[in-house]
């Protein structure tokens, strides 16, 4: 008999090492306009301006960058038995993390590698926040309303594919070969694009967390004022459409390297007969609508990962990858076919 899984609601927070809190602090607060909600010695717990929990990013000082767990919310406090016995049941590492022991501000949860590699938490129980959607004064920067979603390296997408759909998760859009095998695939369980994304390459490691904004020339204003401020380096891709999702974006990396995007206007997948999307990995729009090229850096460099215990995860190369079939004059992102 097949163990039910928890009942996931949404992407919830990403917890992310960073060697210099000082440098994180002004990139996530100063420049994207992150409100701290609470902070410690040696960590920020920070929110976008519609959020009413209590964080959905938080900065931990550490010896070395790399993401330390993604945190998805479920519906009841039964859900976290649950998730104990579901991935008990595959095998996995599994830890109960009591309330106070974890992440402040997190009630119980359960701290799993997941069989991608990945530290992952459940939780139901977050302490609240004020409500600053109407706090203008307080609006700066990107002016980023919420985390939209996770984009992890995997080096293989269709084992990823088949653990995200046990936990229920729906799929909006993928990028697939000519024999529809599978380079790429962005899953659902609210009711956007996606909560998580596939991104093929070498892993376990985070390739982004997406921050969504409320209009476009928020986008637009957030590389203008890296600019301005001669800090253009942080700028590493966009501003642009990408085909998969119709979001505007633009891409950018903190001190430490790790990669956030910006990004807005997707679209509703809440219907029940949604449809997957297919692209070919042959088409330019897929990454970008309007056939721009995508830079090296951005298919291969990514976040390492940390287990439960915070020991770096090993990584292994990847079965699939979508650089590979790139033929474009710079060899990457065009991929016309005569």
């Amino acid at each position: 008999m097949n163990t039910p899984p928890p009942d996931v609601i949404r992407s919830a927070y990403a917890q992310l090492a960073v060697t210099d809190l000082a440098a994180a602090r002004w990139f996530w607060v100063n420049m994207l306009g992150l409100h701290v909600q609470h902070e410690d010695g040696d960590t920020l717990y920070l929110r976008g301006t519609d959020e009413l929990t209590h964080h959905s990013l938080v900065l931990r000082a550490g010896p070395a960058a790399a993401l330390d767990h993604l945190a998805y919310r479920v519906r009841a406090p039964e859900d976290l038995d649950r998730a104990e016995r579901f991935f008990g049941g595959l095998g996995r590492p599994v830890r109960r993390v009591p309330a106070g022991t974890g992440t402040h501000g997190v009630g119980d949860a359960v701290r799993v590698v997941d069989p991608l590699g990945f530290t992952v938490e459940f939780f139901h129980g977050i302490a609240r926040g004020e409500r600053l959607i109407q706090r203008y004064d307080l609006h700066r920067g990107a002016r980023i309303a919420r985390l939209d979603h996770f984009n992890i390296c995997t080096p293989d997408i269709p084992a990823a594919y088949e653990h995200y759909r046990s936990l229920g998760f729906g799929c909006s859009e993928t990028i697939e070969g000519d024999q529809h095998e599978l380079y790429a695939a962005w899953m659902f369980r609210k009711q956007t694009v996606h909560d998580v994304a596939f991104t093929g390459g070498a892993g376990p490691r985070l390739h982004h967390i997406g921050m969504a904004t409320h209009e476009s020339h928020q986008v637009l204003h957030t590389a203008d004022v890296f600019g301005s401020l001669g800090k253009e380096h942080h700028i590493e891709r966009g501003p642009g459409r990408h085909g998969v999702s119709n979001a505007f974006y633009v891409y950018l990396r903190d001190p430490d390297g790790h990669r956030v995007e910006i990004y807005t206007s997707d679209y509703y997948t809440g219907d029940p007969d949604h449809e997957t999307y297919r692209w070919n990995v042959h088409d330019d729009r897929r990454r970008d609508f309007w056939g721009n090229a995508v830079i090296e850096s951005w298919y291969k460099e990514a976040s390492p990962v940390l287990d439960l215990d915070g020991r770096m995860q090993p990584i292994r190369e990847a079965v699939l990858d979508e650089s590979a079939v790139q033929v474009g004059a710079d060899g990457l992102g065009i991929t016309t076919q005569e």
